[in-house]
């Protein structure tokens, strides 16, 4: 049987990673399917694994799905219900920092390398008038690097996708102070397949349908999409691209 490879966006909480491994069994059981899971520790390897290899499926972020969708020849599927991709900007909770005015022209950001997240983060500090240039930015390969650098007053603030700012532990939450939380809403991860993908409608009778059964809703739950996926037409996948780039304007 041919084996098919699906890849995941590395810009998930680490408490998921067991919840992507019972979805990828429970899929190639339900679709008689062979997927080889994928999922890269940053969004370089993501890059790397993609440009080398023969990647069918991908949970991708939408700032990477837009690029995939119109060069790549991926097409949008499925996203997960009821799940936007928000980002929350934090402080250092012992920081002199303790509102989004307070971040000034010279300011050094921390944050994961993550475009959808940065553009985000810059649209809500607009209101401050504050613009990329008048920052400088620490790129590390984690969302929990990131809050590393701030809590230690490296930087003066982090950039993170709120899920993953959630997830952190109580302690790690105890140490940072939130600036401001986004509420967008139109703007979510998606599932890409690839164009001559075959076994296309398989596929995705089994992810429509996981919430159906209790496996598949403990799967489902374990990756914080209790309600599971629903279908996005090309149309859907449009309008999205469109609100990201109307956000890199």
């Amino acid at each position: 049987m041919t084996t098919h490879n699906m890849l995941i966006a590395p810009d998930f909480s680490p408490e998921r990673f067991a919840g992507w491994h019972m979805f990828n069994t429970l899929i190639q059981k339900r679709a008689n399917l062979n997927m080889h899971l994928n999922t890269p520790a940053s969004h370089a390897e993501q890059q790397q694994i993609i440009t080398a290899g023969d990647i069918q499926v991908i949970y991708a972020n939408p700032f990477d799905a837009a690029t995939l969708i119109r060069e790549q020849g991926y097409k949008a599927v499925a996203r997960p219900i009821g799940k936007s991709d928000e980002m929350v900007i934090a402080a250092g909770a012992n920081s002199d920092i303790n509102a989004l005015e307070d971040i000034k022209a010279g300011a050094t950001i921390a944050m994961a390398n993550n475009r959808d997240v940065k553009l985000i983060g810059l649209r809500l500090l607009e209101a401050v008038d504050i613009e990329e240039s008048d920052l400088s930015w620490d790129v590390t390969e984690t969302y929990q690097a990131a809050a590393r650098k701030v809590i230690k007053g490296d930087t003066q603030a982090a950039f993170f996708l709120a899920e993953v700012f959630h997830g952190f532990s109580r302690l790690t939450k105890a140490q940072l102070s939130v600036l401001i939380e986004s509420d967008l809403a139109d703007i979510s991860h998606v599932l890409l397949i690839k164009d001559d993908f075959p076994d296309t409608d398989i596929f995705m009778n089994a992810i429509l349908n996981l919430h159906n059964d209790p496996d598949g809703q403990e799967a489902l739950a374990e990756l914080g999409m209790p309600q599971g996926f629903e279908a996005v037409d090309e149309e859907d996948a449009e309008f999205m691209i469109d609100l990201m780039e109307t956000l890199l304007d």
